[in-house]
């Protein structure tokens, strides 16, 4: 695995530190793959929509897994 050093603001860390139990690394990570997974289905979708490679089914599937995604996402916001 590889490192990667992030920057946050003075007040972001302040109130990390509160929870220093917690494993920041895997909350970040856990962050990083469930955005790359909505990023990838969109660079899909954008790549077959502009060669015309989309079919109703396909279109039907990436719409549900958009709005999967953002379901998980609003459900985490909460």
């Amino acid at each position: 695995m590889v490192s990667i050093t992030l920057s946050v603001p003075e007040e972001v860390k302040r109130r990390m530190e509160r929870f220093e139990w917690l494993n920041w690394s895997a909350v970040a990570r856990e962050v990083f793959v469930k955005r790359m997974k909505r990023l990838e289905i969109l660079q899909k979708f954008e790549r077959d929509f502009e060669k015309g490679e989309l079919s109703d089914e396909e279109c039907i599937k990436l719409g549900r897994e958009l709005k999967k995604a953002m379901l998980e996402k609003k459900k985490n916001t909460k």
